[in-house]
């Protein structure tokens, strides 16, 4: 049976459009294809009058137009104080136009970190916010007891931008009725189940302590170069991008970009720490153990390691 998808872009850079429009095997139009998808909007594939379009709409909002998948790129703007006026559509706020759609709607998908959890503007004057979240505080701008047409809470798919087989990922899940296990942030545990860390090629040097002080090496960048990927759950390691890398794997630190606070305070470059640790430890891990068990890593480091030689 055939599925309707509304995209509507809000307080955002359009990545994660851009993302999706990359999604190469199959490409998009196949893939929304084979799931039987009908996309009645989106931006950059679309070619629909403003008159047609502003029609579409009415008859969403009316429920004249069943609507199945809602997906939301960009965080909910809501100033100048609460009023949503930094971010119109046909001149009224689009946060309005957001809660009226997402109540008409079967699902709703937070495409990209900024719809999940409120992104570069969360602490601004713009006053964004997610969907149903605010950075890790649920809640957001539907409310933490909001639920879609058929039972569901806005599902989430941080990143910046997310990955084009997240999202075609969870279309599937969604179209074919596949039960998506989600964790504490209603992202799918398929693919926000696992750290950045894990599936790293730096795996080694990391658990050996072989850490670097400067780009261009082959050594762990979390100690002093501000890799996130311990503390980070994400696919970025396990779906690469264009089938191919990822941040790490070309010697630049995850930046975190999946998390709740995402852009972080601090500089993205460099790690906090104390007497070499970072301050920022994995879920779980005791301090003063990690302060032990990294310096008798460090200490049995094998010398291909320290040589930054991979041939075993």
């Amino acid at each position: 049976m055939q599925k309707n998808l509304y995209w509507m872009q809000c307080g955002g850079c359009g990545g994660d459009s851009m993302s999706l429009l990359n999604h190469d095997s199959p490409d998009i139009l196949e893939a929304l294809s084979i799931l039987n998808i009908e996309m009645l909007w989106h931006p950059s594939m679309s070619n629909a009058s403003p008159r047609n379009h502003r029609e579409l709409i009415e008859k969403i909002t009316s429920g004249e137009q069943p609507l199945d998948i809602l997906c939301v790129e960009g965080s909910i703007i809501r100033g100048p104080g609460g009023t949503g006026m930094y971010d119109l559509f046909d001149g009224k706020p689009k946060k309005d136009l957001v809660s009226q759609m997402a109540r008409q709607a079967q699902f709703v998908i937070a495409i990209g970190t900024c719809a999940a959890f409120g992104g570069i503007g969360a602490d601004g004057e713009v006053e964004s916010t997610g969907l149903q979240f605010h950075k890790s505080k649920k809640g957001g701008f539907l409310g933490e007891n909001f639920k879609t047409k058929s039972g569901f809470p806005v599902i989430n798919i941080p990143g910046c931008p997310c990955h084009c087989n997240t999202i075609i990922g969870s279309l599937q899940a969604m179209i074919y009725k596949v039960p998506l296990a989600l964790n504490e942030y209603n992202a799918p545990l398929e693919w926000y189940g696992i750290m950045v860390h894990q599936g790293c090629v730096r795996n080694e040097y990391h658990e050996y302590r072989v850490e670097e002080n400067k780009f261009g090496e082959r050594g762990c960048l979390f100690f002093h170069l501000g890799c996130r990927g311990p503390l980070t759950s994400g696919p970025c390691n396990k779906k690469l991008w264009n089938g191919l890398n990822s941040k790490t794997r070309v010697g630049v630190p995850c930046f975190g970009c999946t998390n709740p606070d995402f852009p972080q305070s601090q500089p993205f470059f460099q790690t906090p720490n104390i007497v070499d640790i970072p301050i920022e430890l994995p879920a779980g891990i005791d301090r003063a153990h990690y302060l032990a068990y990294k310096g008798m890593a460090a200490a049995a480091a094998p010398d291909r390691l320290k040589r930054r030689d991979t041939r075993i």
